[in-house]
């Protein structure tokens, strides 16, 4: 019996279990936000702040799956590419101004 089938007989459906996921993914979000506001360094910080976008991705593309809303999906990847064009621009920006990321 595999893990959808035996969600399946205790009552819980294949949406719950990814809404639950993706609750656990907030989780994640909300201890690296800490390390986002409090990283002792610059580099913390900016690796922080990557996770983050990341994981907001993720929640977006397991919800997107959760609720049967491919406008989702869509948004996911938008965020995606907005994501990696701001760890750039952070990334130039810090070596600009003479730290080394």
């Amino acid at each position: 019996m595999s893990v959808v089938d035996a969600s399946l007989a205790a009552g819980y459906t294949v949406e719950d279990f990814l809404l639950a996921v993706a609750a656990g993914f907030v989780v994640l979000a909300i201890g690296m936000l800490y390390r986002a506001v409090k990283g002792p360094t610059m580099q913390d910080r900016v690796l922080a702040v990557n996770v983050l976008g990341t994981n907001t991705v993720v929640i977006l593309a397991i919800l997107g799956a959760a609720l049967g809303e491919p406008t989702f999906l869509d948004i996911a990847l938008v965020y995606a590419l907005l994501n990696f064009l701001m760890a750039i621009a952070i990334s130039k920006f810090t070596v600009e101004r003479g730290g080394v990321l």
